[in-house]
């Protein structure tokens, strides 16, 4: 399957994820906040990130935007944004910042796992991908 990694503060939040993803056959990494993130991606490529918005230190927009001024080959992987903020204009802060998916709290966990798994096979580009979600978070 998989390499996913899950960045959020609430330690709850980010077991959920894990047990949840590794039993669907994911191979699971965690970071509790951004900086923990973005040094772990110094040595490991995930294939999708599931990013929290509000954490200390540095929230989900700030690693965001880290993660899209990174090289190819960090700013590529597809980013899906998991976050109890529901404003529209979040959602598209989050899509004009380079998130695919925007995922809001409480969420379902099939619907986590299904977006993994159509960003793994949806065969057109990040540029392409990222039209569609934000057409869709406008129409919403």
């Amino acid at each position: 399957m998989a390499r996913v990694l899950v960045v959020d503060d609430d330690p709850e939040i980010r077991d959920l994820l894990s047990v949840n993803l590794a039993a669907s056959g994911h191979e699971v990494l965690d970071a509790q906040d951004g900086p923990s993130a973005l040094e772990l991606l110094a040595s490991a490529r995930p294939d999708v990130i599931l990013l929290d918005v509000m954490m200390p230190t540095m929230d989900g927009f700030e690693v965001l935007e880290q993660l899209k001024k990174a090289d190819a080959s960090v700013a590529s992987i597809p980013v899906v944004m998991v976050t109890g903020r529901t404003a529209p204009e979040d959602r598209f802060r989050g899509g004009v910042e380079g998130a695919l998916v925007y995922v809001t709290k409480p969420f379902d966990l099939e619907v986590v796992i299904a977006t993994i798994e159509q960003l793994l096979t949806d065969p057109r580009t990040e540029r392409e991908r990222r039209g569609i979600v934000q057409r869709e978070a406008l129409s919403s």
